[in-house]
């Protein structure tokens, strides 16, 4: 008997039991291998292929087994164009706040700028300083800040720093690490500046939305800005969310608290970002396009479960295109979605997603 199901680029392909058996074995198998943590046991890994061959198109948990959703990017997934994931309908930041919470029954939601960056965020701080304040008096649903530290726009030609990448090719080691400290530091600054102010004009948190993009520098110096704003503000909420299962380490030695951050997976990143102060962390684990949802669903769980077993923070998976087991296309098929999103409530447990 075949079952439909689909590959990590979406296409849909039909599989026996057997098959998504072994690419689930095979998926648990790599992640314990790679993050050195124990693979997902038998009745677990039974439990996730009837998730995975279940007849409906949309599976759930059970009522009373809900979690959280949080959303990032704010309002750009309605009204940026399609090639940011987005639906091009024109309306402002207000009127997709409360569609969100009052149509979608969004558990939270977040304010974003265009270019969704701290960077860009700094010299026009008092203009979303007031949006935030105007909207948090139409809202009631939690309404957060979000931006990726995204330190790639501190290097040029968009920033004052060296591109770590041109200077490796020219075989400048010792400038390219210097560059990559230089800019964390100044991210760590923009950080403490945006999101202190933000939190300031009423916004119920801050997201860090993927953490570390550019690598393991982009890293430190977002949990310093973590840091600085636990300092400066020591009640407000603060989302940590990554952008890959492992750290690239494009500097390869820099560290945090003493512990080099290049090549962390999910259950030992969360522990640095409980030291730096945040609330909640966010692990993602990448989907690879060519494997099958079985695969890259058992290698996501496997992870994820070791991470919020380690953690005293409460971990809300990151889960959409390319990510957490869904398939990387720009308009995620629902059957993916849902039985990604039910095996990590129910194998990971999960807090949110």
């Amino acid at each position: 008997m075949a079952f439909y199901t689909r590959m990590g680029d979406g296409k849909r392909v039909e599989m026996t039991k057997e098959a998504i058996m072994a690419d689930i074995q095979a998926g648990t198998a790599d992640a314990a291998d790679m993050g050195e943590i124990p693979a997902l046991t038998s009745d677990e890994m039974e439990a996730l292929f009837e998730i995975i061959s279940d007849k409906n198109r949309i599976v759930g948990v059970e009522p009373g087994h809900e979690v959280v959703l949080t959303y990032d990017i704010g309002q750009l997934d309605f009204t940026g164009d399609n090639g940011n994931s987005g639906n091009g309908v024109d309306m402002g930041r207000l009127e997709a706040a409360l569609l969100h919470e009052r149509a979608l029954g969004a558990d939270t939601f977040e304010l974003a700028h265009a270019d969704y960056s701290i960077k860009p965020v700094k010299p026009v701080i008092a203009n979303e300083m007031q949006t935030m304040e105007e909207i948090q008096n139409e809202i009631v649903a939690p309404y957060f800040y979000g931006a990726m530290p995204n330190m790639g726009l501190y290097y040029a030609p968009d920033g004052p720093y060296g591109n770590p990448a041109d200077l490796m090719r020219e075989f400048k080691l010792e400038e390219s690490m210097a560059s990559s400290e230089a800019a964390s530091e100044h991210l760590a600054r923009d950080i403490e500046f945006v999101a202190t102010k933000i939190i300031q004009a009423g916004a119920d948190g801050f997201n860090f939305d993927t953490t570390a993009s550019a690598g393991d520098a982009d890293f430190v110096g977002t949990l310093k800005g973590v840091e600085a704003l636990r300092r400066n503000c020591p009640d407000a909420y603060i989302n940590l969310g990554m952008a890959g299962e492992s750290v690239m380490g494009i500097h390869g030695s820099i560290e945090y608290d003493g512990q080099i951050v290049a090549g962390l997976y999910p259950h030992q990143q969360v522990k640095l970002a409980q030291k730096a102060g945040a609330s909640v962390f966010g692990p993602v684990v990448n989907t690879n396009t060519s494997k099958s949802l079985a695969w890259n669903l058992a290698r996501a769980v496997t992870f994820i479960k070791e991470c919020v077993k380690v953690s005293e923070l409460p971990c809300h998976v990151n889960m959409g295109m390319g990510v957490g087991g869904i398939p990387m296309c720009e308009t995620a098929p629902i059957d993916a979605v849902t039985r990604c999103n039910k095996a990590m409530v129910e194998i990971a447990h999960v807090d949110g997603i």
